[in-house]
């Protein structure tokens, strides 16, 4: 495209009186960028032209869903959290395999009595009415084998001996979906549940499922979840989940799930559907990839909002705490800490604790440090007990 020239008017011809002098030359506007980035884009086939403004729109969308998550995880975020927001003594503990198993001498050395005693010490001086100990996990094809935990007798003794009222869950699970265990399989959901009785029969005051990831809508954890209620219930046991995060806005996992390249959020109302089956569901209110404490605190203060008025009043609900600190683009450590996930808990239940079965998990012993303690006392725990 030739360059475009402009002639100042007084240097212009007369009107009849011929060409211009010669020296009037004209003066030559700069190049435009835009004109030329314009051309450019013309010139281009149509179905490229396409494609780049479905690339500009959806980069458009996107930052303009970041800005209003941001400006909405800072409006849940803000305030001071309610000295009344405190633990009620329904809270949880995710422990580590070496409980119930391991070997001497290994990293993950088997437990002693003395161990226990400090692991005790730890739960008398808190609001931990659960432990779920990691027992399992189930093999692919959804078999249990009990020689995976020989010392789940000897721990199920010692906290019913020592911390009376305090109950103790397996924690079971598997990677689902791909080349791992197949929910969606009969025969394998029937060897889960059969393992579901085998923990029952071995002492457990229940079973802590986790399976990861199961997408939002699947009907085969609703089944695993429909057969291992009746065995818990025969037992007089609970029946526990750990379920993921819930969509903050509706239509939001939809696009999270494609960024996050997993089924990482569910609907509230598969939610709603998974707690009806269960005694208690723990939401996992970690992994979220925020990278700044405000904004983590805001969004687990939404998350607490939704999954009390999602969850059932006779569902007991527990809000998954990060006490660990591997660094990931999943769990930026200095953003996503105890003391951020608890101001976000008690802002969402604000001056009056709610009037159900309401606690925080902290997960996960092995990885717990004693500030991650120091701040569960500090912030969630009565004054009086935190002293």
């Amino acid at each position: 495209m030739a360059d475009e020239t402009a002639v100042d008017v007084d240097d212009a011809p007369a009107e009849g009186s011929g060409a211009a002098e010669p020296d009037a030359a004209p003066e030559r506007r700069r190049p435009n960028p835009l004109r030329r980035l314009a051309a450019w884009y013309r010139r281009l086939p149509r179905w490229w032209r396409r494609a780049l403004a479905s690339v500009v729109a959806l980069g458009t969308a996107l930052a303009m869903l970041v800005g209003v998550l941001g400006a909405a995880l800072f409006a849940e975020g803000a305030g001071t959290p309610s000295p009344a927001a405190r633990s009620t003594g329904d809270d949880a503990l995710w422990l580590g395999h070496a409980w119930v198993g391991g070997q001497p001498g290994s990293a993950g050395a088997a437990k002693t009595d003395a161990d226990f005693q400090a692991l005790a010490a730890i739960v008398r001086s808190s609001g931990i009415k659960d432990l779920f100990v990691h027992d399992g996990p189930f093999e692919m094809n959804g078999s249990l084998d009990p020689a995976r935990s020989p010392k789940a007798e000897w721990f199920i003794d010692s906290v019913h001996r020592d911390l009376p009222g305090v109950r103790v869950q397996a924690w079971l699970g598997q990677v689902v979906g791909g080349s791992a265990l197949h929910l969606d399989d009969t025969a394998t959901r029937n060897r889960v549940v059969a393992g579901v009785g085998a923990a029952l029969d071995r002492g457990f005051d229940g079973v802590h499922f986790d399976f990861e990831p199961v997408p939002d809508g699947d009907p085969g954890f609703l089944d695993v979840l429909d057969a291992s209620r009746t065995l818990t219930q025969s037992h007089h046991a609970l029946l526990s989940a750990s379920v993921p995060q819930v969509e903050p806005l509706s239509g939001f996992r939809i696009p999270g799930n494609y960024l996050a390249g997993h089924p990482k959020w569910w609907s509230q109302d598969y939610l709603r559907r998974v707690a009806v089956h269960c005694d208690q569901v723990a939401v996992m209110a970690y992994d979220t990839s925020l990278p700044t404490a405000w904004a983590y605190r805001g969004y687990v203060a939404r998350q607490t909002q939704v999954a009390l008025k999602t969850v059932p009043q006779n569902v007991e609900l527990l809000m998954g705490v990060p006490a660990f600190h591997t660094h990931d683009p999943g769990h930026w450590v200095g953003a996503e800490t105890v003391h951020a996930a608890l101001d976000g808990v008690r802002l969402a239940l604000g001056a009056h604790p709610p009037s159900r079965p309401f606690g925080v998990a902290m997960y996960v012993d092995f990885a717990a440090t004693p500030a991650d303690w120091a701040a569960y006392r500090t912030d969630w725990l009565s004054p009086a007990s935190a002293g």
